[in-house]
């Protein structure tokens, strides 16, 4: 066997950046694509001059969100959480955001966390919060991750079998996390 020895600083770095390089290629293109799409359904089409509420109310994500919060009402979520899943599947951080959209919070960062942190005390549940928590525990990180699935396996089998049971995992975790929640007064 050769000898041990510690690598090249240099060629470690030129080999990550190569590695960093091959793999925005393969995904960055997707990843561009899904970001346009939920940003056109976050804020298209604009509300008329007279509308009141959230631009993103009106958005055909708001309009999607109204749509599937029924299927959501077991696990306790509301319309403003239900339009939040659907920005925030591009990316995590992005559902927070929403959710100051939603409740058309305005001000700096900080003034707006705070807003948001009260508003959501006031206005959630315990067993609410504790189920989207559970969501977020099992649900897709990102859609670029089923991106990359797709791009890596040339298929799209594992993608649509890995969000299916993803989804499935995170909406059953929320459930027994919600009803268990209100089940003990929590709710």
């Amino acid at each position: 066997l050769p000898t041990w020895r510690i690598p090249n600083l240099r060629n470690l770095l030129i080999g990550l950046l190569e590695r960093v390089r091959i793999f925005l290629r393969r995904v960055g293109g997707i990843i561009l694509a899904m970001m346009i799409v939920i940003w056109a359904l976050s804020s298209f089409p604009a509300p008329p001059a007279d509308f009141t509420g959230a631009a993103i109310d009106y958005s055909y994500a708001g309009r999607l969100g109204h749509l599937i919060q029924p299927l959501f009402a077991p696990i306790g979520f509301g319309w403003e959480i239900c339009i939040a899943l659907i920005p925030g599947m591009a990316a995590r951080e992005v559902a927070v955001g929403a959710l100051g959209t939603v409740y058309s919070l305005q001000g700096g960062d900080e003034e707006v966390a705070t807003q948001l942190g009260t508003l959501i005390g006031a206005q959630w549940s315990l067993a609410t919060a504790l189920s989207l928590l559970a969501w977020y525990v099992f649900a897709p990180q990102c859609l670029a991750t089923l991106a990359v699935v797709k791009r890596e396996t040339q298929s799209w089998r594992y993608p649509l079998l890995m969000a299916v049971y993803l989804f499935a995992m995170a909406y059953l975790a929320s459930l027994v996390t919600y009803q268990t929640a209100v089940w003990l007064g929590l709710g």
